[in-house]
């Protein structure tokens, strides 16, 4: 009477979570100071002051009842609208209120994206790897099948070879994480570019769309004077999934959106079915707070002064150690390469020192672990050593 896969997924946590949770046992154990914890991507840059002070406005001077009280399934008109004049201003396109479907965060939008286009059990998802592991979770919760394309690790751009050979007729979306969690890469506006043209390509060869399924949680994350291309502007058919955790640090307030451009194939039916897939997996409407909390933010940025710190500060001492990385443009993380060419044991043989990494494989990168450096300084700092004697032991 109970459902296997679910007790599976209840029962064994994520990688990333199993991870976390073993430092809080550790940090009981041996005191918090002694654990040196790289697991879990939480940012730990304040929110805005701003984000704070409209809180306490909104708590002190607005009638409780709307504070508190149930918005429209899609979001409140006036977050939509701020949402889409905010789209409209930064990326130079034409976005309305209409467009915009405010969720639980980017993973309530993806999985209501994966269900709008899933049509039945043979609707196919693809990743590039590195790819977040909660992606095969969402698309199979969504009745598809979940590919991935093995990673270029040249440079983390998109190996297209493999790409073209993947897609097929059963092909609903590709999945473009950009920056990307784990390796910090942000797709260059020529990767985008090359990505247009062969799906444009394969969707006229197939005879139906082949949508971008673009996560975003870090775009505002970059550094060095980086851009983000913004893809809708480069293929129609995107379905951009945003989060305000990463970039307000609100990653337990839970608030998000989906973004279906006008201009994209389909896209009153693509919105009506993302909120139809909403609706079947019970979000009546995200949290009324906190889209009046970004109505009135949604000019608001993050400070990276510490994100550049810790960046900095790591990528300079590991390569001195002698550690091959990706070069990190955006996010907080930086994806390296073990030593021993086992992203497992590296982790397992880290664990021995209380330095807690992620291992690559669930990212589909077997032989990598992740660092998220949304961490304090001084703890980098102490846990350089310990990265020092695991490279020459």
């Amino acid at each position: 009477m109970i459902n296997e896969k679910n007790l599976q997924l209840g029962t064994a946590r994520s990688a990333i979570r199993e991870l976390f949770e073993y430092g809080k046992r550790q940090a009981a154990l041996v005191g918090a100071e002694n654990v040196f914890d790289f697991s879990l991507g939480n940012p730990s840059t304040p929110a805005p002051k701003e984000i704070n002070d409209a809180v306490t406005e909104i708590l002190s001077t607005c009638d409780p009842i709307a504070v508190h009280g149930y918005t429209s399934a899609q979001g409140s008109i006036e977050t939509r609208t701020a949402i889409a004049d905010s789209i409209t201003r930064r990326f130079g396109t034409s976005a309305d209120a209409d467009d915009i479907y405010v969720t639980c965060g980017a993973a309530a939008a993806l999985c209501c994206s994966f269900g709008a286009l899933t049509k039945d059990n043979n609707t196919e998802f693809i990743a590039i790897a590195p790819y977040f592991p909660e992606y095969k979770v969402f698309v199979e919760g969504a009745g598809a099948k979940f590919l991935a394309v093995p990673a270029k690790t040249d440079d983390f751009q998109i190996d297209f070879t493999r790409l073209e050979a993947t897609l097929n007729p059963n092909s609903a979306a590709v999945i473009i994480n950009s920056p990307n969690n784990p390796s910090g890469v942000v797709y260059s506006a020529d990767t985008i570019k090359k990505l247009s043209a062969l799906l444009e390509r394969k969707s006229e060869e197939f005879g139906h769309p082949i949508y971008i399924i673009a996560d975003e949680p870090y775009r505002e994350l970059v550094y060095d004077g980086i851009e983000v291309p913004f893809i809708p502007n480069y293929y129609r058919n995107t379905i951009v999934c945003y989060s305000y955790s990463k970039s307000l640090s609100l990653p337990g307030e839970r608030i998000g959106y989906i973004y279906v451009p006008k201009f994209a194939d389909n896209s009153r039916q693509v919105y009506a079915a993302a909120a139809g897939a909403g609706r079947a997996m019970g979000y009546v409407c995200a949290p009324s707070l906190l889209q009046q909390v970004i109505t009135r933010c949604i000019n608001a940025t993050p400070d990276l002064t510490n994100y550049e710190t810790n960046r900095k500060l790591l990528l300079e001492n590991l390569t001195t150690y002698g550690y091959e990385c990706a070069a990190p443009d955006g996010a907080f993380y930086l994806f390296i390469k073990a030593p021993d060419g086992d992203g497992n044991s590296f982790s397992e043989k880290a664990k021995e020192k209380n330095l807690l990494i992620v291992p690559g494989e669930s990212f589909g990168c077997k032989e990598y672990v992740r660092i998220s450096y949304c961490v304090d300084t001084d703890m980098i700092k102490r846990a350089l050593p310990c990265f020092k004697e695991l490279i020459e032991c």
